[in-house]
């Protein structure tokens, strides 16, 4: 049954405060709020008891003018939700979508109130509190988030930033020993995300869905207005947004599929209309390889496998320009948006691959090379990882480390010797394509093992291993000799962690 929203009410006078914060020091502004009152429900977070930091990040902090010196118990509570920053105006929002593929209808902002947007030197960034209490579009959720699932997204977003990968960013984690349900008894969590925006897919679906023309122009227009503005000088407006976010979702898709990471849900409701890594629940990066990699246990037919990414992603954007045809209305230009997809995917990832592999330039019989050494990866499950930067030092008399991680090392030896070949005919010497290789290969990525062992410690409201987890995949491409255990392989039952929905 569909839940009508609410009109948005009245804002929330801000819960008192001792002192005034840092939050409070700000200049907000919430454009979401003032383009439509049909665009989701004015509510004020739900406080939480006794709230303290896990985590934060400094250089999150830094990008909108705040500094950890500044986290007294007043940036706290509004970290927390438990105090609304003067200028602020929490709101929040309701979208619709496909979920697993299958149309959901209404469905929303279920334990996430946007507080509104600050001005910073690099543009407006929109402040977002995940797991602050019930809204209208919670259905039969309880519009909380655990301490669990919110140092992951904590850690893999701000991950995903130091990988340079476009994301949403998390500007910190704030808990409180209120006991919360999932499977079993955890304690609730509130994690500050920031993004220019949090329009998704689904934010258009919505109202395409009921035919709401005039409210699906009102955010498109303000979309291109905000983020696409030179498609306001196209012939046809609608066609040129949806053309771009094309390109943007693409060139995501090359980023998540080069560095290993899988999304796990990838629901129309969470693709970012600017192209951003949005809603970290049950994600992972590849140990050993394997194309077919489930990292949802949820998601038992596979829809969301590693291999799969890209295709669902092309399957989201034709939801996308199917919402947006009440404003394209032509059949051939939305087609016309949607067909670069495929090309600009593959010519984009056959480039990062050559990249990954030290190859400046494209040569007959590259695939070829390419297709064997995935071959060889998926049949020894070698690690996605360490195998790529161990490539890296890969020279004439150097093969060992990277032959070490296979089984089939007479297979790795043929290879080796064709790509040892390939390289004679590469213009850089090898130290420069070592440092070329390094700045594309990370050392350091979140994988599942490492964010359990931080998470076990932070229930004992030891929060040292998610500050130093932090640190150390800021900076994924530098080597970090303090850190090298973070960039071995995993240990053996790291194969049994299963992460699902409820993550």
């Amino acid at each position: 049954m569909l839940v009508a929203p609410r009109p948005l009410d009245p804002a929330p006078d801000p819960l008192s405060a001792p002192t005034d914060g840092a939050f409070d020091r700000l200049s907000w502004t919430n454009r979401f709020v003032a383009l439509s009152p049909r665009f989701g429900t004015r509510l004020a977070p739900q406080p939480l008891p006794d709230p303290y930091l896990v985590a934060a990040s400094d250089d999150a902090a830094a990008s909108i003018g705040l500094s950890r010196a500044s986290f007294d118990d007043a940036t706290i509570a509004v970290l927390v939700g438990n105090r609304v920053p003067r200028g602020a105006d929490p709101m929040a929002a309701v979208y619709s979508g496909h979920q697993f593929g299958v149309w959901a209808g209404q469905l929303g902002d279920g334990r996430a109130h946007l507080l509104g947007g600050v001005e910073t030197p690099r543009g407006l960034v929109e402040l977002q509190l995940k797991g602050a209490g019930k809204t209208p579009y919670s259905r039969m959720g309880d519009g909380r988030a655990v301490l669990r699932s919110s140092i992951r997204e904590f850690l893999c977003s701000e991950a995903m930033h130091g990988l340079g990968i476009p994301t949403t960013r998390a500007l910190s984690v704030v808990g409180s020993d209120r006991p919360v349900i999932r499977e079993t008894v955890e304690t609730a969590a509130v994690v500050m995300r920031m993004a220019p925006s949090f329009v998704r897919f689904g934010s258009f679906e919505h109202w395409a869905s009921r035919n709401d023309v005039e409210s699906l122009r009102t955010l498109a227009d303000a979309v291109i207005d905000d983020f696409y503005p030179e498609a306001r000088e196209a012939g046809n407006p609608y066609q040129a947004l949806l053309a771009a976010v094309v390109e943007r979702t693409a060139d995501l898709m090359v980023r998540w599929q080069s560095v290993g990471f899988c999304h796990g849900v990838m629901n129309t409701d969470n693709m970012s209309i600017l192209g951003l890594t949005l809603d970290y629940g049950p994600f992972g990066f590849l140990d050993g390889f394997d194309a077919t990699h489930i990292c949802n246990h949820t998601d038992e037919q596979g829809r969301y496998a590693y291999s799969r990414q890209p295709a669902i992603a092309r399957w989201n954007l034709y939801c996308l320009g199917e919402a947006l045809m009440p404003l394209i209305d032509d059949v051939d230009a939305a087609e016309a948006a949607l067909g670069p997809y495929r090309p600009r995917f593959e010519a984009a990832m056959d480039r990062a691959v050559h990249a990954k592999l030290g190859l400046a330039g494209i040569e007959e019989g590259d695939q070829a090379l390419i297709d064997e050494l995935f071959a060889m990866l998926q049949a020894d499950r070698a690690d996605f990882t360490i195998f790529f930067r161990r490539l890296c030092d890969f020279d004439r008399t150097n093969t060992a480390l990277a032959r070490d991680l296979f089984v089939d090392v007479a297979r790795f030896d043929a290879w080796a010797a064709r790509y040892r070949e390939r390289l004679a005919h590469d213009a850089r010497d090898a130290d420069a394509r070592r440092l070329a290789m390094r700045a594309v290969n990370p050392k350091y990525v979140l994988r599942n093992h490492l964010a359990e062992q931080a998470i076990r410690k932070a229930r004992e409201k030891d929060f040292t291993e998610v500050e130093r987890l932090r640190r150390v995949l800021s900076e994924p491409y530098d080597d970090q000799p303090a850190f090298e255990a973070y960039a071995e392989l995993p240990p053996d039952w790291a194969g049994r962690l299963e992460v699902s929905c409820s993550s």
